[in-house]
């Protein structure tokens, strides 16, 4: 294991069962296998990340253009590009085991089957924490139905996850529904060990002078800090209507950022957008949460979880 890291012992939470020395974990899709950033910031300073959208077989993603900034964020349609589960536990995760930090694998497919077939390849991989299922993905089987769009869809695959998984679950819930509160109670219903939430938003950006999408693909997901307002009040509705621990994501580009998820019912956080521009935010973050204690007298970071204050007129 590299180096040795004097963690803040008021920042460890745990996620179903898990122990993260703090609550900041690298987004999935920003953060690579992990390895990218290994360069760029201590590893183990970091609660923990969430690799790129991992499948059952690589996927060499959409053609470009398709990342375009917008404001206060971006629009990415990269196509969930990935080295695929079985590449990612032979190459990558001999590599990782050096750190002391969580590693969640992120899967995704597009019909049930593919998930399962991704998790049961990732099930060997020794040193994954976690799995994020990534459910914002249209079901080729079913006509192009959005898994997350559909609680009794995401439900079903959670069920049918769970049974395969032989580690925590966790589910990635989409933004695009109506109540997100009740697609969350149907998931949990259906043995999920946690939930991170949101998944991008789904955008356009139109050039005007040629008349057409920025994006090869037309649409794309937006992140970064304008989805953040709406990201904090998923988070507060998700926290009222389920009891499993919840990971905040959203716009998160410093510790204020954070703290409001965490105020708001989440656990942990993940950063996502903000990697692109600074590559330690995630290290600030932590280090910022840790002042913040000491600033306001709190006694650790699980005391601010849920501690939004909802008598106001």
């Amino acid at each position: 294991m590299t180096g040795t890291v004097n963690h803040d012992p008021r920042l460890a939470v745990e996620i179903a069962g898990i122990h993260f020395n703090n609550p900041v974990i690298g987004a999935s899709g920003t953060f690579g296998y992990g390895l990218e950033f290994a360069e760029l910031i201590d590893l183990n300073r970091i609660g923990g990340f969430s690799t790129k959208g991992l499948s059952s077989r690589p996927l060499a993603g959409t053609p470009p253009p398709r990342i375009v900034e917008t404001h206060g964020g971006m629009l990415n349609a990269i196509g969930l590009q990935n080295i695929g589960a079985r590449a990612f536990v032979e190459e990558k995760l001999p590599l990782l085991e050096r750190y002391d930090t969580r590693i969640i694998a992120n899967v995704f497919g597009y019909s049930d089957e593919d998930y399962i077939e991704a998790i049961t390849i990732l099930n060997d991989g020794a040193g994954i924490d976690a799995y994020e299922l990534n459910i914002s993905c249209p079901n080729v089987k079913e006509g192009g139905i959005v898994i997350g769009n559909s609680p009794a869809a995401a439900a079903r695959l959670t069920e049918r996850a769970r049974r395969a998984s032989t580690r925590p679950l966790i589910v990635k819930l989409s933004p695009n529904v109506t109540d997100i509160a009740q697609l969350a109670r149907a998931i949990v219903g259906a043995g999920a060990d946690s939930l991170s939430l949101i998944n991008t938003l789904v955008g356009m950006s139109i050039d005007i002078y040629t008349r057409r999408s920025r994006l090869n693909y037309g649409t794309g997901g937006l992140s970064g800090p304008a989805i953040r307002p709406i990201a904090v009040r998923m988070v507060h509705e998700v926290a009222c209507a389920v009891d499993v621990p919840l990971i905040g994501i959203g716009g998160i580009a410093s510790v204020m950022d954070a703290l409001e998820f965490i105020i708001a019912g989440a656990t942990a956080i993940q950063i996502g957008t903000a990697n692109y521009y600074d590559p330690r935010v995630t290290v600030k973050v932590v280090d910022g949460l840790s002042e913040y204690l000491d600033r306001t007298d709190s006694p650790n970071i699980g005391s601010l979880t849920g501690s939004i204050i909802k008598d106001q007129p």
